[in-house]
């Protein structure tokens, strides 16, 4: 497997949303379970600013290449794998980009 090697920026943001199969009936009762073995999975927005343009085109080719799964640690120092379903760049200034991606946790994944 492959290391997601680089170190994102200050602000990276932790989204965890439970997966709940749920039944509601009639009378207003519900009912509610989480599901599979790993009910929660990390997403963390992370960005990359203003890097030249060798470090993030190096960066990008490694999603490209690998976004269905990585090994990565998070910014709380948890290692996991992870996939990159989605990513943008932006271009601030003259020989810099600026990246910004989805890494979302993924179990069972070689």
């Amino acid at each position: 497997m492959a290391d997601f090697i680089w170190t994102h920026d200050y602000g990276a943001e932790l989204t965890e949303e439970p997966k709940v199969w749920s039944a509601t009936f009639g009378d207003g009762y519900e009912q509610a379970t989480l599901t599979g073995i790993h009910p929660v999975a990390r997403v963390w927005s992370v960005s990359f600013e203003n890097r030249l343009y060798p470090e993030a085109d190096a960066i990008l080719a490694f999603i490209r290449a690998n976004h269905l799964a990585f090994d990565w640690v998070d910014p709380d120092g948890r290692p996991g794998r992870w996939k990159c379903a989605s990513w943008r760049q932006t271009h601030p200034k003259p020989l810099v980009k600026t990246i910004a991606a989805e890494f979302e946790e993924v179990f069972g994944r070689d």
